[in-house]
């Protein structure tokens, strides 16, 4: 640009501001007065005006920002972009859209969606660029927020579907008829069912191991002859640790009730856990589930589903080891 064209173009950005100051008050009002972030632009692209709104945003004065100095707010990782595109508006006379980063006068960066239109003359060339950036940052968040939360449902729904898909066919297993089979697999649906329960209490953040225990307990707990007894501290379960352990009580409590202590009515059982934070950098659950006054136990001689689950299942999904 030569030191003429400089000054032609100084003259034509003061007359525009001039025009905007004393030619029409209430545009300037009506600029000043609306939440986005307001612009204009020579044919060339060169920005001569912002509103206050601009101005109150980035911290910045029309000497800094004139011409291209607007690229000083832009997002360094967004910029090149930016400037490719709205030149090629320039160039093409076509309306712009994008969306981007800009700095804050304190320094954070919200996004913006931006627009710019070509205003026209009568014979239809650019003489004048229009553009405004509206902050879609909250907007932008909980877009996020929701894909995120579709994602974890999509998730959930793929690891409900084979966890029951995997019940059905454990369930089968063994049944010697439809009756018993859907005594089992209605069972362990109701089970799967209270844990998710639990878990959707805190939007899938997880569970504390009373709550856990306590709900799938809650029928012998109750009276004077309360037959279960339960201790442990405060510990907070994710969301596959919570199923897996609601899983795993359930079969207990089943085996328990048919042949273990709670299918005679002296039978107890105390249920305890700690935590072991001396044996390495982190802390190990102990959970031990103990039973009393129940018949002698015999050597079923095969593993069944619930044990399986336990043994196999829980060690597994809790990175652990499990004893029966």
């Amino acid at each position: 640009m030569t030191k003429k064209d400089a000054e032609v173009r100084r003259e034509r950005c003061r007359r525009g501001e001039e025009a905007l100051r004393d030619g029409d008050v209430s545009f300037q009002l009506l600029a000043d007065s609306i939440p986005q972030l307001a612009w204009m632009a020579q044919p060339d692209g060169w920005i001569f005006w912002y509103n206050k709104r601009w101005y109150d945003y980035t911290g910045t004065t029309l000497a800094d920002m004139e011409g291209w100095g607007w690229r000083r707010v832009h997002h360094p990782d967004h910029v090149e972009r930016v400037v490719a595109r709205v030149q090629r508006s320039w160039e093409t006379g076509e309306p712009w859209e994008d969306t981007f980063p800009l700095k804050s006068r304190d320094g954070t960066w919200r996004w913006f969606l931006s627009r710019a239109l070509p205003v026209r003359s009568d014979e239809g060339e650019v003489v004048l660029w229009f553009g405004t950036n509206t902050d879609i940052t909250e907007i932008r968040d909980a877009e996020e927020r929701q894909q995120l939360l579709l994602d974890e449902l999509n998730h959930r729904v793929k690891n409900t579907l084979a966890a029951v898909q995997s019940l059905a066919r454990q369930s089968a297993h063994g049944a010697k008829d439809v009756d018993s089979f859907m005594d089992k697999f209605d069972s362990r649906l109701i089970a799967l069912s209270r844990a998710h329960s639990l878990l959707a209490r805190d939007v899938w953040q997880g569970a504390s191991l009373m709550e856990v225990v306590s709900e799938s307990l809650a029928p012998f707990m109750q009276g004077e002859e309360a037959r279960v007894e339960i201790s442990g501290r405060q510990i907070r379960l994710g969301p596959t640790a919570a199923v897996s352990f609601g899983m795993a009580l359930h079969e207990l409590i089943t085996n328990a009730t048919k042949y273990g202590a709670l299918s005679l009515p002296e039978g107890r059982v105390n249920i305890h856990w700690s935590l072991d934070l001396e044996g390495g950098s982190q802390p190990a659950l102990e959970f031990v589930w103990q039973e009393s006054g129940g018949p002698k136990v015999a050597d079923a001689g095969r593993r069944g589903f619930g044990s399986r689950l336990i043994e196999d299942g829980m060690a597994r999904e809790l990175d652990g080891d499990v004893e029966l």
